[in-house]
């Protein structure tokens, strides 16, 4: 299994458990899905009425976002000018980034991050921002949008701002 981590902050934002799409060398696309979660069911492996117990415990389940719940990821605002102003900050950390690690990879970063920006402003209204488990300010922040169904969610997220890290099974 392959775990995507914020390069800079150090969180983990997805996995390839979920379907992933490369988006324009510069992103990706990452499906997720509304789940509901049952909590105070748990299974003890006792019979309640053989045992005299109350077999009725209040069970309470909540519908969560796979991704955002998997990876406790947590909601964050922005107005245009906020988001301008954090972008471009990210943008120069990844790129200093970049420089160190991946010098060629500059100039594509760079003309491609500005396209997808230049699109992420012009949807503004579309998207939610989730940061990473940390809340780190100068991490990623995830965008959440929906697809053309107006029902599917799904993530964006800054393709050079992930390392991948392949998780060793038994």
């Amino acid at each position: 299994m392959l775990l995507y981590r914020d390069i800079l902050a150090g969180d983990e934002f997805f996995s390839d458990a979920y379907p992933i799409k490369e988006v324009d060398d510069i992103a990706y696309e990452v499906d997720c899905a509304m789940v509901t979660i049952a909590e105070g069911d748990v299974d003890i492996g006792a019979n309640p009425s053989a045992e005299g117990g109350d077999e009725d415990v209040e069970s309470t389940s909540q519908t969560v976002n796979n991704i955002i719940y998997s990876f406790r990821l947590t909601e964050t605002s922005f107005d245009k000018k906020s988001y301008m102003a954090y972008i471009k900050g990210y943008m120069k950390a990844i790129k200093n980034k970049l420089q160190e690690t991946n010098p060629e990879r500059v100039p594509i970063f760079e003309a491609k991050a500005t396209t997808l920006i230049k699109k992420i402003l012009g949807n503004f209204k579309d998207y939610e921002f989730y940061t990473g488990e940390s809340m780190d300010p100068d991490g990623m922040v995830a965008l959440l949008n929906y697809r053309e169904d107006g029902v599917t969610p799904y993530f964006t997220f800054f393709k050079d701002g992930l390392k991948v890290e392949k998780l060793v099974s038994d």
